[in-house]
């Protein structure tokens, strides 16, 4: 089950009207997706509406991969895009189709900043290997944060 899980955190976007146009995204991300030889059994885009000043609303995506998943979260408003590709090495190393994945939907974005993560993924129980990345017990102090930011985006929406 081992796999390979990259993020990125995108700023200083340039093409605003990708950001926005569900459609066009849906059909970037699915060509790069198949491009980079991973496998869509299925996607689920949502536009979220414009805000009440007539910044536009960004666009959140989903594409199932017979391999694992990638996701795209747009915020035009801040020029900004996180970005999601896991695979699993079932049956093969994944590996350099996600790292081709995740560089060709970087580059749709053209951002003058990138903070990407990679986490190794699967590997319970097996000797000799470590992961810089600790799991640890989260308590409710570190959730609230979150919590609170949760609350003003659903506030947003209902206005």
């Amino acid at each position: 089950m081992n796999g390979l899980h990259i993020t990125a955190d995108l700023s200083g976007c340039a093409p605003a009207a990708l950001m926005i146009d569900i459609t066009a995204l849906a059909q970037a991300s699915r060509a790069a997706t198949e491009a980079a030889g991973l496998t869509v059994v299925g996607d689920h885009w949502h536009r979220f509406p414009d805000a009440a000043d007539g910044q536009p609303g960004g666009v959140t995506g989903m594409l199932l991969l017979a391999e694992s998943h990638v996701a795209l979260h747009t915020w035009p408003e801040l020029g900004a895009v996180t970005l999601d590709v896991y695979v699993c090495n079932y049956g093969g190393d994944n590996a350099p189709k996600a790292e081709a994945l995740m560089a060709h939907l970087t580059a749709l974005f053209q951002p003058t900043e990138t903070l990407a993560q990679r986490l190794v993924r699967g590997r319970l129980g097996a000797t000799g290997t470590t992961n810089a990345h600790a799991a640890h017990t989260v308590d409710a102090a570190e959730l609230a944060p979150a919590g609170d930011a949760l609350a003003r985006i659903e506030a947003r929406d209902r206005a």
